[in-house]
């Protein structure tokens, strides 16, 4: 099982995706986080998020997410979540998509790095129940890596890596449609204040048009 995801994710990291993308777009994500402790161990959360696509020109995502987290041992979190989207299509409508995940994340310490694995479950419905297609889901497995450095200082850089591999469509086979690379940094003003800045580079690969997005991120967190 470990072979079956780790080694496919050690490759496309190494080779940079192999595929040259055939179309290129300039994004602007924003996004706002709040969380709220319920226990030490408990806590929920909502974030809402407009992302700009088009080279920054037209609301292509707007989405809210509701999510609960809980801490099973120290350093391994469960999280579920729903998520509910407005995607933009070509027409200038926007489709509305349900999207349910269940993830389990492992984070290690050893001061002043810190790596977290994230293995992420995603089921979407798009159109539930104005298209005859909306009841089919589409599923995903993501598998993301990341690296954070705590230097003692308000800002802490962070790198990561995640691909996307759909669960359906293709025999069983490993087949990774998606790879997202991201540097950035955060800025903490207190303990319950913080935002963050990244760049990100989503790239498309085994599909017939790949495209590849550059992305800059700010978001606010807010924890109570």
């Amino acid at each position: 099982m470990i072979k079956r995801y780790i080694i496919p994710f050690v490759l496309f990291l190494l080779t940079g995706c192999g595929i040259s993308a055939q179309t290129n777009d300039a994004q602007l994500w924003l996004g706002v986080n709040i969380e709220k402790r319920l226990t030490p161990k408990l806590s929920i959360q909502f974030a809402e998020e407009l992302r700009m696509n088009e080279n920054i020109t037209e609301a292509g995502t707007i989405f809210s997410d509701l999510g609960v987290n809980y801490r099973i041992l120290k350093g391994l979190t469960a999280s579920a979540n729903y998520r509910f989207i407005n995607k933009r299509q070509l027409n200038n409508t926007y489709d509305n998509r349900h999207r349910y995940y269940f993830g389990l994340t492992y984070k290690y310490v050893i001061k002043p790095v810190s790596l977290s694995v994230r293995a992420l479950y995603q089921s979407q419905y798009t159109d539930l129940l104005t298209s005859e297609n909306g009841k089919i889901p589409e599923n995903y497995e993501r598998t993301r890596l990341k690296l954070g450095f705590n230097f003692g200082k308000p800002v802490r850089p962070f790198v990561s890596a995640e691909m996307f591999i759909p669960l359906s469509g293709h025999n069983n086979s490993i087949m990774i449609d998606c790879m997202r690379y991201t540097a950035g940094l955060e800025y903490k003003f207190n303990a319950r204040h913080s935002i963050d800045g990244y760049y990100l580079i989503q790239k498309e690969m085994n599909v017939a048009d790949p495209k590849t997005d550059f992305v800059i991120g700010l978001g606010y967190s807010f924890l109570f």
